[in-house]
Formats: C-alpha cells, structure tokens, sequence
C-alpha cells in the first residue's frame, strides 16, 4: 500500500512553480500508460492536458455597455443586426451564438459578432427603450468595440459534451441539421468531440473537473461553473457550463460560423487539465480512440423513433469510413482535431512555463441526472388522429381507364398503388390520369409515381404538414412497418383540423 502513488493539487502546483512538473498531452499519455502501467504513469506524470475545438451552439456573453447621457433603458438591442436579450438590466445584455441577423439571417449570427468583437471590429449598435424618469432616452445608434466595453463575460451553458452521436441519413433527401449536412441514402456520417483528446473522456466519472475547475477557453483563463445544460452522466453524455473574460481571449480559439440550412454556431476551443493524483486517475486519462464508443443515429427519422444503426469507436469514425447496414459510408468530423491538440500543447506549455495553476474543486458534478424531454400539456395532433382510414387503393396491374372511373366513382384525387402483396408500390394522381389519357398510355405501372411520400401513424401531424410544403404535395398514404396502406392524410383535412382549433380558441376568447 505504500508505494501507491497520492499526490494532492498543492504537491503539483509547487512543481509549476519550480519548474519540475511532467504535463503531457492527452493522446501522449494513452502511449505511456499501454507502455508503463497505470501505477508508474501515475509516478511519472503529474498534469494531463485535454482540448477539444468544435461547434458549441450553446455559446454566448454577457456585455455591460455603460450608460448613455441621457440615460437609456434597453428594451432591445441589436448589434450587427443581431439581436440580443435585454432582460437583464438598463445597458446588460447576453447574446447567443444561434441568434440569426435580422439583414443577414442565418448567414451571420451571434457566433460572428462575438468572433468580430474578439478580433477589434466595430460593431454598431441599435437599440430602443420606452422611456421611464430615470432612463428618458428611447433610442440610441453608435459603435462599439472590445476596448469599449465594461464588462465582456462569456457564459457558456453547455459546452465540453463527453461525447456526441453520429449523425447519418438513410432518406431520399439532403438534411441540413446541427450536425452538418447529412447527404441522402447514407452517403456520409457527420461526428463530433476531439475523442481521446476530450476533457470529459479522460475523466468520465467528475474526479477532477467540476465547480471550480481552472480552464483554458479560447486562449483566456476560465472556470468551470458547474454542470451544463442537459448534463445525461447516466447515458454517457455530460456537459459543463463554463466562464472566461471575452478580454482576454484569442480569435485563434474561437470561430463564428455558419452550418448551411440550419444556422450560426461558435467554435470554442476548451483545454482542461487533468491533475493525476493516482493510479485510477492516470488509468482513466490513458484511454485511447478505440477505447470511446458512440452511437450512428439515422437522423431521417422522427426523432422519438430515430434507431441506433450500430455503435462505433472514435478509432473507426477517425479512419474515414464506417461500415452501416453493409455499405461503406464515409465519415466526417464537425471539430477540428488539429486545433484540439493545439490547445492541448498550448495548455500544456502554460503549465510548464508557471503561467497556469491548477485549482481545487469546490464541488463535484453530479453523476446521476438523466436528460429529460420537454413536458408538454398540450400534446400535438397525431396522424392517427385525423387520418381517413377508409383508403381506395388499386392493383398495380389495373388499367388507366380502370383507374379513372375509380376517381369518378370516389371523387378522391389521390390513389396508392399496391403490389401483388398488398404493399404500396405508388401512388396515382387525377392529374396523372388525364396525362395518361392525352398521351395515350394503358397500364398504372408506366405513370404512377414510384418513389411515395408517406406517413407514420404516429407521427405528429407538424412534420406531416412540413412533408406537404417541401415536396408540395396535397396528400400522402399512411403505411404500417410493412408498408401496407392504413389510412391518408390530406391538406383538405388538415386544413378543416385547423379551421375546427381556430373557432374552438375564438369561442374561448369571447
């Protein structure tokens, strides 16, 4: 029991200080310990470094503008035409890396002022009050910059996540998401988190990174504040909420940018040292890519029903190619690797050269708390709430004329097709009937359109309206797991569903 290795955050500090402290980088010390034991590691290193520099949507700062002469009460304020919140006081206010230009949309967002405002940029800024005794001003247009500014914290609500799935795409369709453009029937697999070099994959359990924790973020000091938003340790998926002094920070660690289709974000570069204090800690700081598995979500489905495809090691997703449901799918990482082990190295020099103290926690995170969804009273409509159950359908083998009297006889404007296993194969429109007529064509097969639209019946009606508009269709079959035909959902009785929840809320108001 003695010769087990315990070093205290004190016993490694005095080592900065005089120079004689071992610091490594993270994806280093997964070599030392695979060639020297946890136990003689623990001896020989004393600080880990980790780094990760990717997108965190979850970005923003709070700004003290100082007061005007007359004095102004922020109402709403914008700055580059993006807007921030004002809820806070007269001149605070907090902008969010996602907030989208009001002249630019989603081209320029909070993400870009913040990176223009690091860089020295001027930044014009616009705001408007109501008026009141003591703040009689209510409007005010002048420019800014950095040096300006009283106060520039940035407050990070959930960044540093200890692990991201993989997003890929199994429809006919490209996604524009959060994780980058997902191109059509698994064509790419988009990932995230610097793997091996990621803060919280070296410390998975909160030994040593919780409230209080000293930080490198985007080339200033920072702390850890506590655990972030939507912090999941019970399914592998923390999160830390962290804080620095926008001041001090460097436009080489941090990057506005925009993912086309879906809007602005921030790169945030975050080094987090890792004191080894013992054996178990060096263990854990010595786990390697192939050690951290993830996993490959199909992001073209429902969210609630979105399946797991496989799980996969961050060694395999690094090689460039991940196998899914037997096809070869190339791979694509949203964080920058190169800029991850930069900030490692640059956090590990820091420490080396007594510029950088480790700090005690005040407080672990805690590691027992589960992501919920959102609690919703009023639950959206479901397909299977409004579906007309009572479908037409035709053979596939039918004829146009047989087809045609069946729209006579109905005055239903749209017909699926089926197989000769009663499975949708189609679907026929009126219009594609009289088309048919006037070329001449005989059988079902040469015109209905092969490649249907469709519906699940739990779906909720909101992405069954989306479907409409982006395919600009009126109406779409509702099929089983076998896709068999269970019932239609038409912009008619959409629209009637509406009509019904309008009058029901006017008759609530009178």
């Amino acid at each position: 029991m003695g010769n087990k290795t315990e070093k205290s955050i004190g016993e490694i500090n005095e080592k900065i200080g005089d120079g004689s402290v071992c610091v490594v980088t993270a994806d280093r010390m997964s070599e030392i310990v695979s060639e020297l034991g946890a136990e003689e590691a623990a001896k020989e290193v004393d600080v880990v470094t980790t780094g990760t520099f990717g997108p965190m949507c979850s970005s923003g700062v709070f700004i003290n503008f100082g007061h005007a002469d007359p004095p102004i009460k922020m109402q709403r304020v914008w700055l580059n035409d993006v807007e921030a919140y004002t809820g806070l006081a007269a001149v605070d206010t907090y902008i969010g890396a996602t907030q989208p230009s009001e002249d630019k949309g989603t081209q320029y967002g909070g993400g870009h002022v913040i990176e223009d405002l690091v860089a020295g940029k001027p930044i014009e800024i616009k705001a408007i009050g109501y008026g009141t005794d003591c703040y009689p001003r209510k409007e005010i247009e002048t420019t800014i910059t950095l040096e300006d500014l009283n106060q520039v914290v940035m407050l990070n609500p959930r960044n540093t996540s200890q692990r991201y799935g993989v997003a890929t795409n199994s429809t006919d369709r490209t996604l524009y998401t959060y994780m980058g453009t997902l191109l059509p029937n698994y064509r790419n697999a988009n990932y995230s988190c610097a793997g091996a070099l990621s803060p919280l994959s070296n410390d998975p359990d909160y030994e040593t990174i919780g409230v209080g924790t000293r930080i490198f973020l985007c080339g200033a000091g920072g702390y850890v504040v506590g655990m972030g938003t939507q912090h999941d340790p019970v399914n592998g998926f923390g999160t830390l909420m962290v804080t620095g002094n926008l001041k001090e920070m460097s436009v080489e660690f941090l990057k506005g940018a925009t993912f086309y289709g879906y809007g602005a974000t921030l790169y945030v570069g975050i080094g987090i040292p890792i004191p080894v204090l013992n054996e178990r800690i060096a263990k854990k700081t010595g786990i390697s890519d192939a050690d951290i598995v993830t996993e490959v979500f199909d992001y073209g489905i429902d969210r609630r029903a979105r399946p797991v495809l496989r799980k996969v090691t961050y060694e395999e997703l690094k090689s460039g190619m991940v196998e899914i449901e037997g096809k070869e799918v190339p791979t694509s990482p949203l964080s920058s690797f190169f800029m991850a082990n930069k900030v490692a190295e640059e956090l590990k020099s820091r420490i080396e050269g007594g510029k950088f103290f480790l700090s005690q926690l005040v407080e672990r995170l805690p590691g027992d708390t589960a992501f919920k969804p959102m609690k919703q009273t009023k639950e959206l409509p479901l397909v299977k709430d409004m579906m007309l159950r009572e479908v037409k359908t035709i053979n596939e083998r039918a004829s146009i004329a047989e087809a045609a009297k069946l729209i006579m006889e109905t005055q239903i404007t749209h017909i699926p097709v089926l197989s000769e296993e009663s499975k949708l194969a189609g679907i026929v429109t009126a219009w594609d009937i009289s088309t048919a007529v006037a070329m001449r064509h005989e059988g079902l097969a040469e015109i209905m359109t092969r490649k249907v639209i469709t519906a699940d019946s739990e779906e909720p009606l909101e992405l069954v309206i989306r479907k409409l508009e982006r395919y600009n269709i009126s109406a779409l079959p509702v099929v089983d797991e076998n896709r068999r035909v269970i019932g239609m959902v038409t912009s008619d009785e959409i629209s009637k569903l509406v009509g019904k929840r309008k009058r029901w809320q006017w008759r609530l108001r009178i």
